[in-house]
């Protein structure tokens, strides 16, 4: 692997679970013509929890699954559900960078075969909360983060752990898997600001492997 794709050191943030700071930042190009032409087939839109509440993050999806949430649950759809159309694929490059960062984190052989993309404006958040509707825990979660900055909120396997605050900046990419895998996670309220590249807005990018 060519260690120039990975500039700066890694920080660990439990056993499984890492940050890689700007580790996406030479494929920004690629990753904004990758979430312009998924939100072209399928528009952001807001969704609901199985509760009736909504979300306020806006979402879309690129592979061959994607995540939805309605009042009928949370799961994967092979389909958009608003039009009946296949979501855009995820480019190839943009899964060898994943697959790259899962090996680089400890988890080889990692395909995506899903990735939810989440627009946040200032003042959205994301809950704590596992992703666990996928069907091989055995697979990790690459995440990456665009535009402008967020604090990760990095728990256990508890709803009642201890979360730690992690700065993620432009660029930055977490994987986590193996004892990480069902650990709590979410973003703290986005601060207003402005990113040459993505506006008033924070992209976050989750590979996994859905199916």
């Amino acid at each position: 692997m060519n260690d120039a794709l990975f500039p700066r050191e890694a920080t660990v943030l439990s056993p499984g679970s890492f940050l890689f700071p700007g580790l996406a930042l030479a494929r920004a190009a690629d990753f904004q013509n990758a979430v312009k032409h998924a939100a072209g087939a399928a528009p952001f839109r807001r969704v609901v929890t199985p509760g009736g509440r909504p979300l306020s993050v806006r979402i879309t999806n690129m592979g061959s699954w994607g995540w939805v949430s309605d009042r009928r649950g949370y799961r994967y759809e092979p389909t958009d559900p608003r039009t009946g159309r296949a979501w855009s694929p995820i480019p190839r490059d943009l899964s060898d960078f994943a697959r790259a960062a899962a090996a680089r984190a400890g988890f080889p052989g990692f395909v995506p075969d899903a990735c939810l993309i989440n627009l946040y404006a200032p003042g959205a958040k994301m809950a704590p909360h596992v992703d666990r509707d996928e069907k091989d825990f055995s697979q990790p979660i690459v995440s990456v983060s665009l535009g402008l900055p967020a604090v990760f909120l990095w728990g256990g396997p508890n709803r009642s752990d201890r979360v730690r605050r992690v700065p993620l900046e432009d660029g930055d990419a977490v994987v986590w898997g193996g004892p990480a895998r069902l650990y709590y996670h979410g973003v703290a309220p986005i601060q207003a600001g402005h990113h040459p590249l993505w506006g008033e807005r924070r992209i976050n990018l989750t590979f996994r492997k859905a199916g």
